[in-house]
């Protein structure tokens, strides 16, 4: 999800000084993030998940986030080069799309054999995969948000800083929803169809820059996923990070 343009905040705000800024807006900007980041938290509660032990999940997540830390922070410090960059907006979709495929693929295989015959390689190499993919999906997921902040302010230690708050957030919000893949059927694939949702904005941005994406469009279709996600419960198969 994105909001592109915020200039009533900004009239509001306009003329404050440094302080009162950030007094006003770091609210405004850590609420932002914690409202766009729930497809982002249940892609990485599900690529941490994906680990099954709960004490790799809880580790995964924690050095990942910190690597999705630095990343966004470098992220915001670039914000106007990245957010006139068609190229690396095309990556962040690809990306995004790839992780829906992958998971599509993940979820039609169901075969014990190949399962069992590669979990000596997986455990050796888990850890390193997790945490990268949980630091580049927050960095697909984060040119939306990106976008918003700035639309907010254009003071740099404040975005970050707002940015930084809402990543812990993003933290213990991801290892909820980890409980909740265990309890919810179709969470994780309605998690995946967002993440497929949000690549494909950035997507129609980018080939089609004129068409205007109504954010009140985004956040129904977010809801409707996320209801369809949490319909239908099943047992609980073990207890994850949180």
């Amino acid at each position: 999800m994105d909001i592109t343009a915020l200039p009533s905040l900004t009239d509001v705000f306009e003329g404050a000084d440094q302080w009162g800024e950030v007094l006003a807006l770091l609210p405004v900007l850590v609420m932002l993030e914690l409202i766009l980041s729930a497809d982002n938290a249940i892609a990485l509660a599900a690529i941490a998940r994906s680990s099954r032990s709960p004490e790799q999940e809880r580790l995964a997540l924690n050095i990942g986030i910190g690597l999705a830390m630095l990343l966004r922070v470098g992220l915001i410090a670039l914000a106007q080069w990245v957010l006139q960059s068609a190229w690396v907006q095309l990556l962040a979709a690809a990306y995004l799309f790839w992780l829906f495929i992958n998971h599509l693929r993940q979820f039609s295989q169901d075969n014990a054999d190949d399962a069992a015959a590669t979990v000596v390689s997986t455990q050796a190499r888990s850890l390193m995969q997790t945490v990268l993919l949980l630091g580049f999906t927050d960095l697909a997921f984060s040119i939306d948000s990106v976008a918003a902040a700035v639309a907010v302010s254009d003071q740099l230690l404040l975005i970050s800083t707002g940015a930084v708050i809402g990543i812990i957030a993003l933290r213990f919000t991801s290892g909820l929803f980890i409980r909740w893949l265990d309890e919810y059927a179709r969470l994780e694939t309605a998690g995946f169809l967002s993440v497929a949702f949000v690549a494909l904005r950035l997507l129609v941005h980018v080939l089609i820059p004129q068409f205007n994406q109504p954010d009140w469009l985004t956040m129904l279709v977010v809801f409707l996923l996320f209801a369809w996600g949490f319909s239908v419960r099943s047992p609980m198969e073990a207890d994850h990070a949180g």
